[in-house]
């Protein structure tokens, strides 16, 4: 579609609106490209100061409104907890801080899209990276008659001085014409960083780039414990003490980042088919995934934790890419549920010097049995019974070694002299 027959159908779009340099400059870049109205959307998410002044921000860019709603308990309960129910990790490392922000994101700007009578919304997301396929299927999930303006891939802007030039051409407030080195997205269950020195994957993160968690050198000499109670796989207790999702989130970051847990240094595969490479810090993520995964140990059989595992993988792969609101990730999520129902009880871990050291765990509904696993005298475990099992479990390998030592291959159709072998 050309660019002259969108601008006659678009009269108002909604924006995903952060308040930096690239989406304040969108404000009047889709008002002169569209002549349409502009209404931005914010979601607190966790991500703290950057909230400020945002609103005042937003309207001197050209917005006629701007909605700043706090859905940090609906990420929690709604993305969070589920993800880390299903104990999915994208390429054995990074916990999906923003990958499952998105599509809350995308979700709510698409219900003031509808409730403001919009034609289209618009994201600030570059072409090269995973968020713009995150927001864009999040859309068409949710509503695809919503036409999708992207202007990374639209306007003429390619560097942070064309977008300073334009913001002071249509006197768009900036708050600095200085910007870090490295690109970063936060929310109450991460801090990435991306670019600057981290381009180089032989370099190592310098210590002034971390926001969150204090290094692991200069953490407490001594370990600080932490016990989480879980119902049915979801957090509900830190320390004995009940709290809510956020409160409880926030107390496991506080305790983390006081002793550098949670920073992970990846190179990734980006759906979009480069590698880059991301820093994150997620100290209270990284406590809550350990402790969970403790009480799995507990009270899954061995079928469903290793069907589970592949299920993981799975889900993550789905989280990454964008695909949440899909028929797969709901019915693994109703596998998940399933599992969760007997996730009751407690973990205790030892924090020190950036590792979370899993020391006990307890529950209620435990498949662990001391009496059966004791290297003592018992009475429940014959273990002569054991010589009948190993040789029916390990009956394949014995055929095999058997045809190569009768020398009796002859092809693929080739039948061996069963009557060559003798019974024990």
């Amino acid at each position: 579609m050309s660019l002259s027959h969108k601008t006659d159908q678009i009269k108002k779009v909604v924006l995903a609106y952060s308040g930096g340099l690239d989406t304040s400059v969108i404000v009047p870049w889709l008002k002169n490209t569209y002549g349409c109205q502009v209404i931005c959307f914010t979601a607190n998410l966790g991500q703290g100061d950057e909230l400020s002044g945002l609103e005042e921000k937003a309207l001197k860019s050209g917005a006629s409104k701007i909605y700043i709603e706090d859905l940090r308990e609906e990420f929690i309960t709604d993305y969070i907890y589920p993800t880390m129910m299903a104990g999915a990790i994208y390429e054995r490392k990074y916990l999906l801080g923003t990958s499952f922000a998105r599509p809350l994101i995308a979700k709510r700007q698409v219900e003031i899209a509808e409730l403001e009578g919009a034609d289209a919304v618009a994201h600030g997301c570059t072409g090269k990276g995973n968020d713009q396929v995150r927001f864009e299927l999040t859309y068409q999930a949710l509503n695809p008659r919503l036409k999708v303006i992207a202007p990374w891939r639209e306007w003429h802007i390619r560097s942070r001085e064309d977008a300073l030039d334009y913001a002071a051409e249509h006197n768009v407030p900036v708050s600095s014409t200085l910007k870090s080195i490295y690109s970063r997205d936060g929310n109450i269950w991460h801090l990435s960083h991306e670019g600057g020195l981290l381009e180089d994957p032989w370099q190592e993160p310098e210590e002034a780039m971390f926001q969150r968690t204090v290094s692991p050198e200069k953490a407490p000499d001594e370990p600080e414990y932490v016990t989480i109670d879980f119902q049915q796989g979801v957090p509900k207790r830190v320390n004995g003490e009940a709290k809510g999702p956020i409160a409880l989130l926030e107390t496991l970051n506080e305790l983390g980042a006081r002793h550098g847990v949670g920073r992970v240094d990846l190179v990734e595969n980006r759906l979009v088919g480069m590698k880059s490479r991301g820093v994150y810090e997620t100290p209270g993520g990284t406590i809550l995934v350990e402790a969970h995964q403790a009480l799995e140990q507990l009270c899954l059989d061995k079928e469903t934790l290793h069907f589970k595992q592949m299920v993981a993988l799975r889900y993550a792969e789905l989280v990454y890419n964008g695909q949440w609101f899909t028929p797969l990730r709901e019915a693994l999520d109703a596998f998940v549920r399933s599992t969760q129902q007997t996730m009751t009880g407690q973990v205790r871990l030892k924090l020190y010097k950036g590792n979370v050291i899993l020391v006990g765990r307890r529950s209620p509904y435990s498949l662990y049995r001391e009496d059966y696993a004791t290297f003592g005298e018992d009475d429940v475990y014959n273990q002569a019974d054991a010589e009948g099992f190993i040789k029916l479990f390990g009956l394949p390998l014995k055929v095999r070694a058997l045809l190569d030592l009768e020398g009796v291959r002859r092809g693929l159709h080739g039948e061996p002299d069963y009557s060559k072998f003798k019974r024990d």
